[in-house]
């Protein structure tokens, strides 16, 4: 028998995945907020107040969460960190090199 939708575990799967939508959403957000600053730092090559230890730490974060999305088998944890990962290590890089 399915699920009724009226029914509180109808709901949540509703709730779950505008949850889900809307993460995403800020997922995509937040690593195009980010974009400028690797612009700033590979085209302009200023790297003045970028911060090697903080973008390390996300970019070890990054990592983690790809692999406890990996381990999960979570596209919606794993997919994202791809990004992280290829944006943090940018700016890592980047601010070592012209920092």
């Amino acid at each position: 028998m399915a699920p009724d939708p009226t029914t509180p575990a109808g709901h949540a799967s509703r709730s779950d995945e505008a949850l889900s939508r809307v993460l995403g959403g800020m997922s995509i957000f937040t690593m195009l907020m980010t974009v400028p600053q690797v612009f700033t730092i590979w085209v302009s090559h200023q790297a003045a107040g970028v911060s090697v230890v903080s973008w390390s730490a996300y970019l070890l974060s990054a990592i983690l969460w790809f692999w406890y999305g990996l381990q999960k088998r979570d596209k919606n944890i794993y997919l994202p960190c791809v990004g992280w990962v290829g944006l943090d290590t940018a700016v890592v890089v980047g601010a070592l090199i012209y920092g």
